[in-house]
């Protein structure tokens, strides 16, 4: 994955790149194709979808090519049916999320955590951007002179409210509908298949190698957890100030619980080596989930990074089977 340019030293390049992109998009518009299976039905019509910043954005009609900027964004659209012509990597990761599989397979990386490559999204001639959480104004200009660009996470980070809004600007919403429903009957399932063990504390944590972090409230993984009813321990309790919050080894019961899921958010490389080496250390081994056998590995890029709703359905997966086993 290649290291996103500052703005400034890409500006004469993106200049050309927009000035393209801008002709592929008429032409995408003048030349919609109801049988083309894209993010909306054909429609000469334009709607109007209002953001998380609150600006108005006039969505065209027909809606074929969708650029992805975030993790979420990439998990609501597939969640949708929807397929993008480009994202931005995930967090830790060289492209999507490994969670995701099979289904981002051909989709070009246009962009990674720290922003997007300008050239590259305009190379791609999206009809709309999903901009998830990018804030900074100048991108944003930029983005929005390749295409109507939507903020779609907010500061709370909510998933659901964040594939709502994405079925709004991808005229998906019965998609949507159907979808929430599931996930909330997949959530009744599970708290049933708990039985007990519906009232144990759970701890969630990532190990990189800036050490083991825990995840506080105001995060993906957390609001599953209180969609199922399932407690924290400690600090897990508190709404955290960042997406996770630090813990040194000489305070590593912090991340101790009922029940403990823990993991990188990749299978191989530096932290995947590091996480081995935590498992052989004592305090670790004298975690009571440790002693319990009660400690599951997880996919960290699903699990404890910004999420979305495959991720949320596939985690109740992970819950039940360790749990409820």
């Amino acid at each position: 994955m290649r290291s996103s340019r500052s703005v400034s030293r890409r500006t004469a390049v993106a200049a050309a790149a927009v000035a393209a992109a801008s002709a592929l998009l008429l032409t995408a518009c003048g030349a919609e194709d109801p049988e083309s299976g894209g993010a909306g039905e054909s429609s000469s019509k334009t709607r109007t979808v209002t953001d998380v910043t609150g600006a108005k954005v006039e969505i065209p009609g027909g809606v074929e090519k969708v650029v992805v900027l975030s993790e979420m964004d990439l998990d609501s659209s597939l969640a949708l049916g929807v397929k993008p012509v480009g994202l931005s990597a995930g967090r830790g990761q060289q492209g999507a999320p490994e969670y995701l599989g099979d289904a981002t397979e051909g989709i070009p990386v246009v962009g990674a955590v720290t922003g997007p490559d300008i050239e590259k999204v305009a190379s791609a001639g999206p009809d709309v951007i999903l901009a998830g959480q990018i804030a900074d104004k100048q991108v944003l200009e930029q983005l929005r002179t390749i295409a109507p660009t939507v903020v779609t996470v907010g500061k709370d980070r909510s998933w659901k409210k964040s594939l709502k809004l994405t079925a709004e600007a991808l005229g998906k919403e019965a998609e949507v509908e159907k979808f929430v429903r599931g996930y909330e009957e997949r959530v009744e399932s599970v708290k049933q298949a708990l039985g007990d063990r519906s009232g144990a504390e759970v701890s969630v944590a990532r190990y990189s190698a800036r050490g083991t972090a825990v995840m506080q409230q105001g995060v993906f993984i957390s609001d599953v957890l209180n969609d199922l009813g399932l407690k924290r321990p400690g600090i897990q309790n508190d709404q955290g100030e960042g997406h996770s919050t630090p813990v040194g080894d000489e305070d590593i019961k912090q991340i101790d619980g009922d029940w403990l899921f823990i993991g990188t958010l990749a299978s191989t490389g530096e932290d995947a080596d590091l996480f081995r080496k935590l498992k052989e250390k004592p305090a670790y081994r004298q975690l009571s989930a440790v002693k319990n056998d009660h400690v599951t590995e997880v996919d960290g890029s699903k699990w404890t990074s910004l999420g979305g709703a495959e991720a949320a359905m596939s985690v109740l997966d992970d819950i039940e089977e360790a749990m409820a086993g």
